[in-house]
């Protein structure tokens, strides 16, 4: 059924083509929107009206005119769901009151075929449909099947799914192209058509563009995945699985990063399919008997920055603000700890990679 701020804004636009008072009850003679308090004393005949309604609809519209006041009956299909009374001085008024019922009609079946779209997509999303039912249903609303596109993941930092689903529906759901629809709370997916040209490159610029707008737009701070560019409708599944895979890939391993791509999720995406077992033998390899937890905070910000500054002791040292033999004080009591020299590359990817992996297993326990 429609919201009432769809009928608010029906009757109010009947009232100023026309020049009517309007009002719609459902049909059970409860009153949902009106344009003058007034109209609530039509309630016993509105009752009436709803009474005498046909169950089914009439090939004609159903209504009854009387002196000032038009009641006429709103069909959903086949099935009458509302009444629209009309009150005023209109030579007119049946005229008025047919085009009011066909527009309430438009918007039911405009409401309808939106719906059926989003699920459409959802259980396409899902794997919840036969390859034939995607095509078949597809083909009966017009969707292009063979299009390249690809699926956009959305996660809010904070629970405010309402605002970005909002934003992206106002944005990119006004066709047959492009499909937004929500996960749960704090998910909503964006399936985007792309041109013949678009890249990987084009879907990162995108990305940003998105980010900056839901900040802007919808006030909230989002993360991003995208998974791989598909030729077909029915592969829409797969971009989603792996957008929702990068976005859990980045949790552990990126949580910096505000937009991940599937395909370019590095070492994170082979340790993130690693099993348990194999993952504890590593860290029980490694660090000898020793957990990461008995690393001091000090300890792993010194040789982090050591990392990203490519093993260089100066600089490292300048932009934590210590003196060059006090860094390197801070290495030796990690290789006391592991036995690894992280001013080696090799014992270096080592303790980075066992960093990681233990990451992983805090993430999956």
């Amino acid at each position: 059924m429609l919201s009432n701020q769809i009928l608010h804004k029906a009757v109010q636009d009947i009232k100023r083509i026309t020049g009517l008072e309007c009002a719609i009850w459902d049909i059970k003679g409860i009153c949902l929107v009106m344009t003058n308090e007034r109209m609530t004393g039509l309630e016993s005949e509105v009752m009436k009206f709803c009474k005498a309604a046909p169950f089914t609809a009439a090939e004609d519209t159903f209504f009854r005119v009387r002196k000032d006041v038009g009641m006429f009956l709103v069909c959903d299909e086949e099935d009458p769901c509302y009444s629209l009374v009309l009150k005023g001085q209109c030579a007119q008024m049946e005229m008025a009151g047919r085009l009011g019922v066909s527009q309430l009609q438009n918007l039911l079946f405009a409401y309808k075929e939106r719906m059926d779209k989003n699920r459409f997509i959802q259980n396409l999303i899902l794997d919840n449909m036969l390859l034939v039912d995607v095509y078949n249903q597809a083909k009966k609303m017009k969707i292009p099947i063979e299009l390249k596109r690809v699926v956009f993941l959305v996660e809010a930092k904070n629970e405010v799914e309402n605002m970005i689903l909002d934003t992206l529906k106002g944005l990119y759901a006004t066709g047959t192209r492009d499909f937004v629809t929500a996960v749960d709370e704090k998910h909503v997916i964006l399936v985007r058509a792309l041109q013949t040209t678009d890249d990987y490159l084009q879907l990162e610029q995108f990305a940003r563009e998105l980010v900056d707008t839901l900040n802007m737009e919808a006030m909230v701070s989002v993360r991003i995945a995208y998974g791989t560019i598909i030729e077909e409708l029915k592969d829409v599944s797969k971009s989603y699985k792996e957008a929702d895979m990068a976005l859990e890939v980045g949790r552990v391993f990126y949580a910096d990063r505000s937009i991940l791509a599937y395909n370019e999720l590095g070492i994170g995406r082979l340790i993130h399919q690693l099993p348990s077992s194999l993952c504890e033998m590593f860290l029980n390899e490694v660090f000898a008997g020793n957990t990461d937890t008995q690393f001091e905070d000090e300890e792993l910000i010194t040789v982090y920055t050591f990392f990203n500054n490519n093993l260089n002791i100066s600089e490292t040292a300048r932009q934590l603000y210590v003196h060059r033999n006090t860094l390197v004080y801070r290495l030796e009591k990690i290789q006391k700890k592991t036995g690894l020299d992280v001013r080696v590359f090799e014992d270096a990817l080592t303790f980075k990679i066992a960093m990681m992996v233990s990451d992983h297993m805090k993430y999956i326990h």
